[in-house]
């Protein structure tokens, strides 16, 4: 299998999960060998303005919980139960004294470090609609942080399929009848103008 393909194949498994094994911890250490990915990842001026906040610490993988929100498409859920939560997370912050624009690295550094969680046998979800406050305070976070993202991890509870988008333009995940989380992804002569 040429690079190509091993890189193609990668990216189809690297989806964002939102129910996890709780019974599955992830050390401190696989955390710092994802983050190490980043080194290698472009920075705009290179700059290299983000840090990030490890969690694995069961108490305050709970604390942060309440402060995220998960999967806005389904209205009659409101996230994995306590038997199917991250058992770790990275808080993505813009460290301030660098800069107030990360420009494009954030999401550079997350995908390649969700890249590398999916080789890992790890899942992840990348969660934007978070309160930052609560976050700062569960977490303690010096102020000269920004969180931009948290990234939930841990070991998937759920499986997740591509499907292609169907004629009614339709993009929103859904899960079927087999529980499975089904991503809708557009054909590639849909992408090119």
């Amino acid at each position: 299998m040429d690079k190509f393909e091993i890189l193609t194949d990668l990216l189809k498994a690297d989806r964002s999960v939102r129910r996890f094994d709780a019974t599955h911890s992830i050390d401190r250490d696989t955390l710092i060998e994802l983050v190490s990915l980043t080194r290698f990842c472009a920075s705009g001026r290179n700059a290299q303005p983000l840090r990030y906040r490890l969690v694995t610490d069961p108490d305050e993988c709970s604390r942060l919980f309440p402060a995220l929100a998960w999967a806005g498409y389904y209205k009659d859920w409101a996230g994995p139960a306590e038997s199917e939560r991250p058992t770790a997370y990275m808080v993505q912050c813009l460290d301030t004294t660098l800069g107030n624009d990360c420009l494009c690295d954030d999401g550079l550094q997350l995908q390649a470090i969700t890249l590398g969680a999916t080789a890992k046998g790890l899942a992840g979800c990348i969660i934007k609609a978070f309160n930052k406050s609560a976050v700062v305070e569960a977490l303690r976070i010096d102020p000269r942080y920004t969180p931009r993202y948290v990234l939930a991890l841990g070991r998937a509870a759920e499986k997740v399929r591509l499907v292609d988008l169907g004629e009614d333009g339709d993009f929103r995940y859904y899960r079927d009848s087999q529980s499975n989380q089904c991503v809708p992804k557009r054909a590639v002569a849909d992408l090119i103008i």
